[in-house]
Protein backbone atom coordinates (compact mmCIF):
# COMPACT_ATOMS: atom_id res chain seq x y z
CA UNK A 1 0.00 0.00 0.00
CA UNK A 2 1.20 3.40 -0.98
CA UNK A 3 2.03 5.73 1.98
CA UNK A 4 0.11 9.09 1.56
CA UNK A 5 1.77 12.22 2.72
CA UNK A 6 0.87 15.64 3.76
CA UNK A 7 1.93 18.97 3.49
CA UNK A 8 0.08 21.17 5.95
CA UNK A 9 -1.02 24.84 5.70
CA UNK A 10 1.77 25.29 7.94
CA UNK A 11 4.46 23.96 5.56
CA UNK A 12 5.06 20.65 7.35
CA UNK A 13 5.70 17.39 6.08
CA UNK A 14 4.07 14.23 7.55
CA UNK A 15 2.92 10.74 6.14
CA UNK A 16 -0.16 8.00 7.05
CA UNK A 17 0.48 4.64 5.91
CA UNK A 18 -3.63 4.63 6.42
CA UNK A 19 -4.91 7.63 5.69
CA UNK A 20 -6.93 9.22 8.56
CA UNK A 21 -7.83 12.16 6.34
CA UNK A 22 -6.73 15.30 5.00
CA UNK A 23 -8.12 19.02 6.28
CA UNK A 24 -8.89 21.19 4.28
CA UNK A 25 -5.79 23.07 3.15
CA UNK A 26 -3.77 19.85 2.99
CA UNK A 27 -1.78 19.24 0.11
CA UNK A 28 -1.44 15.70 -0.58
CA UNK A 29 0.84 13.35 -2.61
CA UNK A 30 1.96 9.34 -3.31
CA UNK A 31 4.84 9.79 -6.04
CA UNK A 32 7.24 12.29 -6.41
CA UNK A 33 5.19 13.41 -9.54
CA UNK A 34 2.08 13.96 -7.21
CA UNK A 35 4.16 15.91 -5.94
CA UNK A 36 5.57 18.13 -8.58
CA UNK A 37 1.83 18.45 -9.78
CA UNK A 38 0.95 19.48 -6.88
CA UNK A 39 3.11 22.06 -5.96
CA UNK A 40 4.11 23.16 -9.78
CA UNK A 41 2.00 27.14 -8.85
CA UNK A 42 3.68 27.20 -5.69
CA UNK A 43 6.53 30.65 -5.39
CA UNK A 44 9.81 29.11 -4.56
CA UNK A 45 10.19 30.30 -1.51
CA UNK A 46 7.79 28.23 -0.33
CA UNK A 47 9.05 24.84 -1.45
CA UNK A 48 12.43 26.32 0.93
CA UNK A 49 9.63 26.82 3.62
CA UNK A 50 8.85 23.22 3.61
CA UNK A 51 12.35 21.80 3.78
CA UNK A 52 13.57 24.26 6.47
CA UNK A 53 10.24 22.95 8.61
CA UNK A 54 11.89 19.96 8.99
CA UNK A 55 15.69 19.89 8.28
CA UNK A 56 17.60 19.36 11.51
CA UNK A 57 14.52 18.35 13.43
CA UNK A 58 14.49 14.55 13.76
CA UNK A 59 15.39 12.23 12.13
CA UNK A 60 16.87 14.65 9.55
CA UNK A 61 19.37 15.79 12.06
CA UNK A 62 22.11 15.68 9.30
CA UNK A 63 19.88 17.93 6.42
CA UNK A 64 20.56 21.41 6.49
CA UNK A 65 18.20 24.61 6.34
CA UNK A 66 18.74 26.20 2.74
CA UNK A 67 17.98 30.19 1.26
CA UNK A 68 17.06 28.56 -2.16
CA UNK A 69 17.03 25.94 -4.26
CA UNK A 70 19.13 25.70 -7.74
CA UNK A 71 15.11 25.24 -9.28
CA UNK A 72 11.59 23.59 -9.08
CA UNK A 73 12.95 20.15 -10.28
CA UNK A 74 15.95 19.56 -7.72
CA UNK A 75 13.30 20.81 -4.88
CA UNK A 76 10.47 18.20 -5.59
CA UNK A 77 13.32 15.56 -5.90
CA UNK A 78 15.15 16.76 -2.39
CA UNK A 79 11.26 17.03 -0.72
CA UNK A 80 10.62 13.73 -2.22
CA UNK A 81 13.49 11.71 -0.72
CA UNK A 82 12.68 13.45 2.45
CA UNK A 83 9.35 12.21 2.40
CA UNK A 84 9.90 8.68 1.52
CA UNK A 85 12.86 8.46 4.73
CA UNK A 86 9.75 9.75 6.68
CA UNK A 87 7.95 6.98 5.91
CA UNK A 88 10.29 4.35 6.56
CA UNK A 89 11.58 6.18 9.83
CA UNK A 90 7.20 5.63 11.24
CA UNK A 91 6.81 2.79 9.93
CA UNK A 92 9.55 1.43 12.39
CA UNK A 93 8.28 3.36 15.43
CA UNK A 94 4.52 1.75 14.41
CA UNK A 95 5.95 -1.01 14.44
CA UNK A 96 8.21 -0.85 17.77
CA UNK A 97 4.51 -0.56 19.60
CA UNK A 98 3.56 -3.58 21.02
CA UNK A 99 0.41 -5.47 19.34
CA UNK A 100 -2.31 -6.27 21.21
CA UNK A 101 -2.42 -9.43 23.36
CA UNK A 102 -3.36 -12.30 20.98
CA UNK A 103 -6.38 -14.54 21.88
CA UNK A 104 -5.31 -17.76 23.68
CA UNK A 105 -5.93 -20.95 21.50
CA UNK A 106 -8.23 -23.47 23.14
CA UNK A 107 -6.00 -25.92 25.50
CA UNK A 108 -5.63 -29.63 24.03
CA UNK A 109 -6.27 -32.32 26.35
CA UNK A 110 -3.85 -34.60 26.87
CA UNK A 111 -3.95 -38.30 26.61
CA UNK A 112 -4.75 -40.38 30.24
CA UNK A 113 -2.79 -43.68 29.75
CA UNK A 114 -4.94 -46.83 29.78
CA UNK A 115 -8.12 -44.35 28.41
CA UNK A 116 -8.88 -44.35 24.81
CA UNK A 117 -8.96 -41.07 22.98
CA UNK A 118 -8.26 -38.35 24.72
CA UNK A 119 -11.24 -36.26 26.15
CA UNK A 120 -12.89 -33.41 24.38
CA UNK A 121 -11.21 -30.09 25.58
CA UNK A 122 -13.08 -27.08 26.71
CA UNK A 123 -12.76 -23.82 24.46
CA UNK A 124 -11.08 -21.58 26.84
CA UNK A 125 -12.71 -17.87 27.32
CA UNK A 126 -10.66 -15.13 25.99
CA UNK A 127 -9.61 -13.05 29.01
CA UNK A 128 -8.06 -10.43 27.20
CA UNK A 129 -8.95 -6.64 28.19
CA UNK A 130 -11.04 -4.59 26.03
CA UNK A 131 -11.96 -1.14 25.83
CA UNK A 132 -15.53 -0.70 27.22
CA UNK A 133 -16.21 2.22 24.40
CA UNK A 134 -14.57 1.17 21.39
CA UNK A 135 -14.22 -2.56 21.39
CA UNK A 136 -10.79 -2.57 20.92
CA UNK A 137 -7.95 -4.59 22.58
CA UNK A 138 -7.30 -2.27 25.37
CA UNK A 139 -3.18 -0.88 25.24
CA UNK A 140 -0.61 -2.08 27.87
CA UNK A 141 -0.91 0.07 30.90
CA UNK A 142 1.62 3.00 30.80
CA UNK A 143 2.27 2.19 27.22
CA UNK A 144 2.26 4.88 24.06
CA UNK A 145 -0.90 3.63 23.12
CA UNK A 146 -2.07 3.90 26.48
CA UNK A 147 -1.14 7.67 27.05
CA UNK A 148 -2.74 8.81 23.99
CA UNK A 149 -6.17 7.24 24.18
CA UNK A 150 -6.51 8.67 27.47
CA UNK A 151 -6.11 11.85 25.81
CA UNK A 152 -7.87 11.46 22.45
CA UNK A 153 -11.20 9.52 24.36
CA UNK A 154 -11.69 13.17 26.02
CA UNK A 155 -14.98 14.90 24.55
CA UNK A 156 -13.04 17.73 22.51
CA UNK A 157 -9.95 15.13 21.98
CA UNK A 158 -6.77 16.75 22.21
CA UNK A 159 -4.73 18.85 19.63
CA UNK A 160 -1.73 18.24 17.72
CA UNK A 161 0.35 20.14 19.47
CA UNK A 162 -0.74 18.88 22.78
CA UNK A 163 0.28 15.30 21.86
CA UNK A 164 3.19 16.48 20.96
CA UNK A 165 3.97 18.45 24.16
CA UNK A 166 2.94 15.40 26.09
CA UNK A 167 4.69 12.74 24.52
CA UNK A 168 7.42 14.81 23.29
CA UNK A 169 6.77 13.69 19.31
CA UNK A 170 7.76 15.98 16.13
CA UNK A 171 4.80 16.57 14.38
CA UNK A 172 4.97 13.72 11.65
CA UNK A 173 5.53 11.18 14.67
CA UNK A 174 1.78 12.09 15.60
CA UNK A 175 0.17 11.64 12.47
CA UNK A 176 2.21 8.66 12.25
CA UNK A 177 1.44 6.70 14.89
CA UNK A 178 -2.28 7.49 14.54
CA UNK A 179 -2.52 6.10 11.18
CA UNK A 180 -0.58 3.45 12.46
CA UNK A 181 -0.07 2.18 16.14
CA UNK A 182 -3.49 3.14 16.62
CA UNK A 183 -5.58 1.38 13.59
CA UNK A 184 -3.10 -1.70 14.58
CA UNK A 185 -4.73 -1.59 18.08
CA UNK A 186 -8.14 -0.98 16.07
CA UNK A 187 -9.00 2.11 17.16
CA UNK A 188 -10.94 4.40 14.88
CA UNK A 189 -9.45 7.82 15.01
CA UNK A 190 -11.45 11.34 13.76
CA UNK A 191 -9.32 13.99 12.64
CA UNK A 192 -10.71 17.52 11.93
CA UNK A 193 -9.74 20.79 11.95
CA UNK A 194 -12.29 23.57 13.90
CA UNK A 195 -12.56 26.38 12.07
CA UNK A 196 -9.88 29.06 13.10
CA UNK A 197 -8.30 26.13 15.57
CA UNK A 198 -5.82 23.67 15.00
CA UNK A 199 -5.81 19.60 13.48
CA UNK A 200 -7.73 17.73 16.29
CA UNK A 201 -7.92 13.52 17.05
CA UNK A 202 -10.05 12.10 18.71
CA UNK A 203 -11.41 8.57 19.10
CA UNK A 204 -15.08 7.60 17.74
CA UNK A 205 -16.71 5.09 19.95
Amino acid sequence: MLNTYYIDSDNCLSVEFEAVGPVEGDTTFTSQQELADATKDWPASRLVEVWNSFAGAPPFGDLKEVKRFTDRKSAVARIWQAAQRLGEEVEKEAAAEPAPAAKPKKAKAAPTAGKGAPKKAKATKDTTAKDDATGAKAPRDGSKTAQVVAMLQRKNGATLAEIMTRMGWQRHTVRGFMAGAMKKAGYTVESFKPEGGERTYRINS
